[in-house]
């Protein structure tokens, strides 16, 4: 395989700007929609079904195209695909603000999902490029992680604040300012850079990988409104599981899956990925009723329930660089234990709060909750690259993140589901939250007892032609 095209930049400090404000773009509109989806309800005119796609339309496109978003950046150029993510995005944001109704919103966020796949990858395959060195770009990385990062934590309040004084469009029209000055700035300060010898892109993988996650998000977000037990439900749930074994067929015999199956072959690489999914599930299915529970169950105006809810990303922020070193030091296995039965323990407690609950007793909850994730996601994206050779290192990141969407689609899907069918059966919204965050942090704990048991390091890492020498990591076992 040949080296990446050499990067040419006068100043490697722009790229880095540019590079962690187009992934805080992205990370930015992960929390901003939350804080306006009880706005969106009201002027929208639409229930909980609505809000549910309006997450995951963007979350599915994004967890489906992340890996192909970033083998296209390696083919046909990094800075080509950065700023086509970001005109994408950017031309979804209008077309998310200027949306008439709940179809044409849904619609522009599939595409804003669309430019996030080729956005985010390409900004990190820039960055790699740009800092050649080990140490420069381990460095390099942290601060493109720990910069970008914060519109996570911002997310909630810039939210909050735009949704209740301009409306919901506003939320989206923030994008165009951001997405003009990286146009603008990055056409001149980026330089071009590609892997020749990168992989043909897997359109079969792709296509069948949408069509499996989408029909079972489909049957999932709309069998509470439609019957569990409807032709259209039920055909959901079977062509998606159609789609889901033609995929393992086709991805166990072209050349260059987009999913290579036999990495699952490794325990640690198995296990670690399995986790990350419950992760996006639990994180990204409670997180989506934060904002509702503190407006329709407590009564909070738009605004207060953005910064209410910031306890819970303001500690994966200020928790998230530190969970590495303390992986490092203290193991993978003990890390990622600890933090996903901390992240469990906050999701029960929230089930126990209530329209009386006064806010001294909810805040450290969230904060637990962001806290046990932050300590979790790390070390097992830091598992899935050990399990590995160090030439698949990209591939196990990229993958570990796409798990992780796919929880995220999951986890609003079927914790919505939970809230309606709750519902359904006469309990209230408020008791429908606190099962819903109840199931959340069983199948949290559940999964710290499953990782405790067997996030253990395998002695030999996956292959993808030529034997490697075995390698021995004994802090992952600890």
């Amino acid at each position: 395989m040949k080296p990446a095209s050499p990067v040419a930049l006068p100043n490697r400090a722009a790229l880095l700007t540019v590079t962690c404000l187009g992934q805080f773009m992205v990370l930015l509109d992960n929390t901003i929609v939350g804080a306006a989806l009880p706005d969106m309800q009201e002027r929208l005119h639409t229930r909980l079904t609505g809000l549910q796609w309006i997450v995951d339309a963007y979350v599915l496109l994004v967890a489906m195209l992340l890996l192909s978003g970033g083998v296209f950046a390696d083919r046909f150029g990094r800075k080509r695909m950065f700023l086509a993510g970001v005109v994408v995005f950017t031309a979804a944001s209008v077309v998310c603000s200027a949306a008439p109704s709940i179809g044409w919103l849904i619609a522009g966020r599939v595409l804003q999902g669309v430019g996030a796949a080729a956005l985010s990858p390409a900004s990190l395959a820039l960055l790699a490029a740009a800092y050649p060195v080990p140490q420069e770009r381990v460095r390099a990385i942290g601060l493109w992680a720990g910069l970008s990062g914060i519109g996570l934590a911002a997310g909630p309040v810039a939210g909050g604040v735009l949704a209740e004084a301009f409306g919901w469009p506003a939320i989206f029209l923030v994008n165009l300012p951001v997405g003009a000055v990286l146009l603008v700035v990055g056409l001149r300060v980026l330089g071009e850079s590609r892997n020749p010898g990168a992989p043909a892109i897997d359109v079969p993988g792709t296509v069948l990988s949408v069509l499996a996650v989408g029909a079972l998000t489909y049957a999932l977000i709309e069998g509470g409104s439609r019957g569990w037990t409807s032709p259209l439900i039920l055909g959901g749930f079977a062509a998606g599981a159609v789609a889901l074994a033609v995929f393992v067929v086709v991805e166990g015999r072209v050349a260059a899956p987009m999913l290579p199956l036999r990495l699952f072959r490794q325990r640690l690489f198995a296990v670690s990925n399995t986790a990350m999914i419950v992760v996006g599930f639990a994180l990204m299915g409670s997180s989506f009723f934060f904002s509702q529970f503190f407006v329709y169950v407590q009564g909070s105006s738009i605004l207060r329930a953005g910064i209410q809810t910031l306890p819970a990303t303001l500690a994966m922020v200020v928790v998230s660089p530190f969970a590495g070193r303390s992986a490092a030091r203290y193991g993978l296995r003990i890390m990622v234990t600890i933090g996903l039965a901390l992240a469990g323990l906050g999701l029960l407690a929230l089930g126990f709060v209530h329209a009386d609950t006064g806010y001294a007793d909810v805040w450290w909850r969230l904060a637990v909750v962001g806290i046990g994730f932050a300590l979790a996601m790390s070390p097992l994206t830091g598992a899935a690259i050990q399990s590995v050779s160090p030439q698949e290192g990209g591939l196990a990141s990229g993958v570990s993140s796409t798990t992780r969407q796919i929880g995220a689609v999951l986890g609003v899907a079927v914790l919505g589901a939970v809230v309606r069918t709750r519902q359904s059966g006469g309990a209230s919204f408020e008791e429908g939250l606190d099962s819903a965050f109840v199931v959340a942090g069983l199948v949290t704990l559940a999964t710290a007892v499953f990782t405790g048991l067997w996030l253990i390091r395998s002695t030999e890492p996956a292959r993808p032609a030529s034997p490697a020498p075995r390698v021995h990591e004994d802090t992952a076992s600890r």
